[in-house]
C-alpha cells in the first residue's frame, strides 16, 4: 500500500530530510584528497545524532547480510551504492564518491544522495556526474499528481540512454515515510503511463544511478559495482507530490 502523508506528517518529513540536506551541504567541504571515509561517516554520524535524530542506515537489515555498519554509504569511483566506509579507504585527487545519507526522527525518514568531485576530476568525470544530476532533474518534472510512477521512470531512463550511459540494473528509488523503503518501487528506466499513479501528500525517493561503461552491476554483500570497473555516479531526492511541481524535501 501506498501513504498519503497528512499534514503533520509532511512536516515531519520536511524535518528530517532537511537535516539529510544540511549534512549532505557539511560534508562538501570535508571531500577532499587524504580523508578516508570512515572520518565521513564519523562527522556524519555525531551530526545527525546532534540534530536529536538517529542515523537511518546504521542497524539496517537485509536478509542474508550483517546488520549495516555505517551512518553513510560512501561509495568510491566504481561502487554504485551502499560502499561501506573504512579507514582503508582514502580519498585520492580525481576521485569520485558517492555519499547516500538517511536520518530517522519523530517517526519519519529523510533520504538522500550527492556525488562529490574530489579535487579536480576528468572530463569523462565531469560529464558523468552532470547527466546524472540532470536525470534526477527529469524525473522530478515527472513526478506530478495523477501521473504514473512509469512518467519518472521514463524521463530518467531515456535521458541517460540518450546521453550514452547505462542505468544500473535493478537498483531503484523508492517510497519512504514511516518506513525508509516503503511502497512504490521507483525504477530509473521504463515506460511512461505504467505503474501506480502519483498523488498529492506522497513522498518518494527518486535516484538516479548511472553507470559509464556498463548496465551490469557485481554485487558484493552490500556494495554494488560496475561490472566493469567503470564510473558511477549517483544523485538523490526525496520529493513530495504537490500538484504540477513536486516539493524537493532533502534541499536546503
Amino acid at each position: 500500500m501506498i501513504s498519503v502523508k497528512s499534514e503533520k506528517e509532511m512536516t515531519a518529513m520536511r524535518i528530517s530530510n532537511r537535516i539529510v540536506a544540511e549534512l549532505l551541504q557539511a560534508l562538501e567541504g570535508m571531500v577532499t584528497p587524504g580523508i578516508n571515509t570512515l572520518e565521513l561517516d564519523r562527522f556524519a554520524d555525531d551530526f545527525i545524532r546532534t540534530q536529536g535524530a538517529v542515523p537511518a542506515f546504521k542497524g539496517y537489515t537485509v536478509p542474508g547480510l550483517p546488520p549495516y555498519p555505517a551512518a553513510i554509504c560512501a561509495s568510491v569511483n566504481s561502487c554504485i551504492v551502499h560502499g561501506i566506509p573504512s579507514d582503508h579507504i582514502i580519498l585520492r585527487e580525481g576521485d569520485i564518491i558517492g555519499i547516500d545519507v538517511g536520518v530517522y526522527k519523530d517517526g519519519f525518514y529523510g533520504d538522500s544522495a550527492r556525488t562529490y568531485r574530489v579535487g579536480k576530476v576528468s572530463a569523462a568525470a565531469e560529464k558523468l556526474l552532470q547527466t546524472t544530476r540532470q536525470a534526477l532533474e527529469k524525473g522530478i518534472k515527472a513526478a506530478r499528481e495523477d501521473a504514473r510512477v512509469g512518467d519518472i521512470s521514463h524521463a530518467i531512463g531515456s535521458f541517460i540512454t540518450s546521453k550514452g550511459y547505462y542505468v544500473a540494473d535493478n537498483l531503484t528509488g523508492h517510497g519512504i515515510g514511516r518506513q525508509l523503503h516503503e511502497e512504490p518501487m521507483i525504477p530509473n528506466i521504463g515506460f511512461s503511463g505504467k505503474g501506480p499513479r502519483l498523488k498529492r501528500g506522497m513522498t518518494i525517493a527518486i535516484e538516479p544511478m548511472v553507470n559509464i561503461g556498463t548496465n551490469r552491476v557485481v554485487e558484493r554483500g552490500w556494495e554494488f559495482f560496475v561490472a566493469d570497473d567503470s564510473l558511477s555516479a549517483h544523485f538523490e531526492h526525496t520529493v513530495l507530490i504537490t500538484g504540477d511541481k513536486a516539493e524537493i524535501l532533502s534541499s536546503c
